[in-house]
């Protein structure tokens, strides 16, 4: 039994430290760089905060709702609706700008139901579509570790909720100066022009690791040995492929916040090396003096989606760009003592990008700011038989989107969206 029983934990223990196999660990076997990922690549801008969707995408110019305009000041641009802003912004892109330039593409759903009206459980709730889960990763971990497990920047983070569930490795790359070191990392400070080593040196060095490896293989190591030493290796690669992202980088440093998260997770899809990136600003919560805060946000929002979308044309990879621009709640109908608007479980998502019809606007909300029931099947507002619209509807139509949804590790992270209530044709 004694006997048995050890066996029992050796076979535990080794189960524990041998990691799934994936393509990097070949990779890594043969010394070779993997191979650069060539997209899709999405871009998931977070408002965080809770933005005021009634000065962007869902007007309503009635009962105090909002300060700045009245209903009939209400914009179109084909089958959109927007709040006019450019009288009132402090700077950035106005809604105008904004939807006469991308409007064609852009898909808005309105009335998404948060069910809370918390920070964290929204954010988290917005991010994976599970609200009652510390586990489950936010769609732009899934989708890169479905779509690039191998590459070095698979997926990008720059703050909000960014939960992985352990299957991918997050990378937080704050600044671009800290890109060129990390791409450069046999040079001084990132300097070309003062490398560590001579090209002769960086072979020879490679060639021995090499070598020094085979011969390791051969021989027998304990599994945690194993996998750290695959780890280190992997990671010697992975910092060759990097240096791929160097001829991506821009010249000066952008100004805006947003667009310093673009510059880096543009070159790093550029080189391949990165699937998705999860872009944030904050400072939304606008509990006071909601109509200044919003009117300086919202612009420099808009013109950080702008920024990503004219960078992705210039570096040619603007048709494979899926991008998604969302919060984790509104803000209320009312105003409060100082000015402000509270935290509010109704708000909106836009999206654009390949396999995404453009000029649609689905969902709504009635005068009062609250969510309209929808037809699953048809999409048309519902009052007395749809559904609300929550953010695991919305998820399993993401995975759907980027062809994931039925992926084992997808399938390890079920929304439980009954198919009766699965948004159909939700992308056109």
């Amino acid at each position: 039994m004694r006997r048995d029983f050890l066996k029992r934990c050796a076979w535990a223990g080794l189960g524990l430290a041998l990691p799934a196999p994936t393509t990097a660990s070949s990779f890594a076997r043969q010394g070779a760089e993997p191979p650069p990922y060539d997209g899709p690549y999405y871009l998931v801008f977070n408002a965080s905060g809770g933005w005021d969707t009634t000065y962007l995408m869902d007007p309503k110019g009635v009962d105090g709702i909002n300060r700045l305009y009245q209903e009939g000041d209400i914009l179109t641009h084909g089958a959109h609706r927007f709040a006019p802003t450019a009288a009132h912004k402090q700077q950035g892109l106005s809604n105008e700008e904004f939807f006469a330039e991308f409007g064609a593409e852009l898909l808005v759903l309105n009335g998404l139901d948060y069910s809370v009206n918390n920070h964290a459980p929204g954010a988290r709730y917005m991010a994976t579509g599970k609200l009652d889960s510390l586990a489950y990763p936010t769609f732009a971990a899934l989708v890169a570790a479905c779509q690039g497990p191998d590459c070095p920047l698979s997926f990008l983070t720059f703050g909000d909720y960014s939960a992985t569930g352990n299957l991918i490795a997050m990378s937080r790359v704050p600044y671009l100066p800290s890109l060129r070191r990390i791409a450069l990392a046999d040079a001084i400070e990132g300097n070309e022009r003062s490398p560590y080593h001579d090209d002769f040196a960086l072979e020879a060095i490679e060639r021995t690791l090499r070598e020094r490896r085979e011969e390791r293989n051969e021989q027998a190591r304990l599994p945690r040995t194993a996998r750290a030493e695959n780890m280190l290796y992997a990671a010697q690669v992975n910092s060759k492929t990097l240096s791929r992202v160097t001829p991506h980088l821009p010249t000066e440093m952008p100004r805006g916040r947003l667009a310093q998260q673009v510059e880096i997770a543009m070159a790093s899809f550029k080189a391949g090396v990165g699937v998705s990136a999860n872009l944030t600003i904050g400072q939304f919560d606008s509990h006071a003096n909601n109509d200044a805060d919003q009117m300086k946000l919202i612009p420099e929002f808009l013109e950080g989606i702008a920024y990503a979308l004219h960078r992705a044309e210039e570096l040619g990879i603007r048709e494979r760009l899926v991008v998604i621009a969302q919060s984790e709640m509104g803000r209320t109908p009312t105003y409060n003592a100082g000015n402000g608007k509270d935290h509010w479980s109704i708000g909106s998502i836009a999206m654009l990008g390949p396999g995404i019809a453009g000029n649609r606007v689905i969902g709504a909300t009635d005068q009062g700011q609250f969510a309209v029931p929808l037809d699953p099947r048809t999409l048309a507002l519902a009052p007395e038989s749809g559904i609300r619209v929550r953010p695991e509807h919305l998820h399993q139509a993401l995975r759907r989107l980027a062809g994931i949804a039925d992926h084992p590790h997808s399938q390890q992270f079920p929304l439980g969206v009954d198919p009766d209530e699965e948004l159909r044709g939700l992308w056109g």
